[in-house]
């Protein structure tokens, strides 16, 4: 089984996701993409962060019909107690050892992987599936981390079989690129919250 795994708040989730793991799906021929909604992310600060239950039943409000059940939703990260993704993936191979992962990530991911807790183990677990994001894309390509993982690049043609790569192993999908974040969908709510009052 071939399962792509897209973390991150999901503060909230919104169609860029959705988009980045189904073009996942078709790309690398996977069979499920699980929504690791974080119960918190280290490098993003606390406030303002709505409460994991509520993140977790928008995340399947909002992938419930796509694509099948090929797209789920879990907060498993706060069932087995792990808050860094070099925890969360060790685990995750322990208890599913005969799954082949994929890590899903946006280029801004991919441009500030240098500040994630043992990155390097990270990519010596799985490869990598890096999704374009408008202003990401040069300073992820050709940043520090890409820079050090460049002989491990696949060309983008060889996207199928990425599931099955010794680690560290990694691709750039070309794709359609949405502009939308969480960011400032927030900014959006909490101006619309303002002129109703």
């Amino acid at each position: 089984m071939r399962v792509g795994l897209l973390g991150g708040s999901f503060n909230p989730v919104h169609e860029g996701h959705i988009q980045l793991a189904c073009r996942a799906l078709r790309q690398l021929e996977l069979d499920q993409v699980w929504f690791l909604v974080s119960p918190g992310n280290p490098l993003k600060p606390v406030a303002g962060m709505a409460p994991l239950s509520q993140r977790l039943a928008l995340v399947w409000q909002r992938i419930r019909g796509v694509r099948g059940r090929r797209l789920l939703a879990t907060d498993i990260e706060s069932r087995i107690g792990t808050r860094y993704t070099v925890d969360t993936l060790r685990r995750l191979k322990q208890l599913f050892p005969h799954v082949h992962f994929v890590w899903l990530m946006g280029a801004d991911g991919l441009a500030q992987m240098g500040r994630w807790r043992r990155w390097q183990d990270i990519v010596r677990m799985v490869p990598l599936a890096i999704l374009p994001r408008p202003g990401y894309n040069p300073a992820a390509l050709h940043g520090q981390i890409a820079r050090r993982l460049a002989r491990w690049r696949r060309p983008a043609r060889q996207a199928g079989i990425l599931a099955t790569c010794r680690p560290p192993a990694w691709v750039f999908l070309p794709a359609p690129q949405n502009a939308i974040s969480a960011t400032q969908i927030r900014a959006l709510q909490a101006g619309s919250g303002r002129r109703r009052e």
